[in-house]
């Protein structure tokens, strides 16, 4: 199961932490959801979610200073009973002493952000949702081309790279060169970043290790990017029927998500850059309601159906 540590949070959310003397190192974050105890604090725990990050907001905080000194230590005692990881306060709102002497007690971590309770809530399940998303690594190259993530994938030695390369040359931005860690984030989405090691380098054999970053400016480079393309590249092979038109689309897939899959056929004199450039603008204007192969089809259609008129006429 995919976890993050709760250092790794606080150092993202920018929080502060106001259990400074608890031990925070071995606390693991699994859930990517969080959860508001309001129920909680009225004492009602079936299905509580304790495993997940608890946010306190306004509403929350004033019922707990509603309630009677016996009330609130009973009410503190019974949720910090549960194995929670953190509970942040949002609006820098600080926890009273009761509260306080019972998240250490129990060794519960108390943080605080600036943030209001809506837009913390929806920065950190949206970062939590990418960093803790099923992840897979792939043979491949990914490229922003045009707006659109291209993954470049095929045999090793086939011209990945070189794409690659091109296209940065080109004004396209490079993701990641020979391996692509891919996150599910949602049922339609698909995020390819590079890891640490090899991030901003490409392999080109016969010279070596290739820095774009440093050849070409931050401009030249990405850190993450949306799969919307596979380009499978293959050598050519006389035998082998290859798609023409494009009337039906193909797909491959990655963790349950279908992606456009086009396969192109590789043989001298075949420009990479330009095919992966035009696959790129080519599937923007699909999603934008426009698709070449059916203005074909349409234009054959209606030529036929003239000529069909004109025979009848000359009859």
């Amino acid at each position: 199961m995919a976890s993050i540590s709760l250092t790794q949070v606080i150092e993202k959310m920018k929080l502060e932490n106001l259990t400074p003397e608890l031990e925070l190192k071995g606390i693991r974050i699994t859930q990517p959801d969080i959860n508001r105890p309001a129920l909680q604090l009225t004492g009602y725990f079936e299905h509580f979610e304790s495993t997940r990050i608890q946010v306190v907001g306004f509403v929350e905080y004033s019922y707990i200073a509603s309630l009677s000194e016996e009330k609130r230590r009973e009410v503190c005692d019974d949720l910090m009973s549960y194995d929670i990881p953190a509970i942040v306060f949002c609006r820098e709102l600080q926890p009273d002493p009761i509260f306080l002497e019972a998240a250490i007690a129990h060794r519960v971590p108390l943080l605080s952000t600036k943030k209001t309770t809506s837009a913390f809530m929806a920065e950190i399940i949206r970062w939590l949702n990418v960093k803790l998303a099923p992840c897979i690594s792939v043979h491949g190259v990914l490229v922003d081309v045009y707006g659109e993530g291209v993954l470049i994938t095929g045999e090793s030695g086939i011209g990945k790279s070189e794409a690659a390369l091109e296209l940065v040359k080109r004004g396209h931005r490079l993701v990641t060169d020979d391996v692509v860690e891919l996150r599910k984030v949602s049922d339609d989405t698909l995020v390819g970043s590079a890891p640490d090691v090899t991030k901003h380098l490409i392999e080109l054999r016969g010279i070596g290790i290739v820095d774009i970053k440093a050849l070409f400016g931050a401009s030249s480079v990405k850190d993450t990017q949306n799969v919307d393309l596979v380009i499978r590249l293959e050598d050519w092979d006389k035998d082998k029927e290859y798609d023409r038109l494009g009337l039906e689309e193909n797909y491959t897939e990655y963790l349950g998500n279908k992606i456009v899959c086009h396969n192109i056929p590789i043989r001298p004199g075949r420009n990479l850059a330009i095919i992966c450039e035009s696959a790129a603008v080519n599937h923007r204007q699909k999603k934008m309601g426009y698709n070449a192969a059916q203005e074909l089809y349409a234009r054959v259609q209606n030529s036929l159906a003239k000529k069909r008129d004109e025979d009848e006429e000359d009859e």
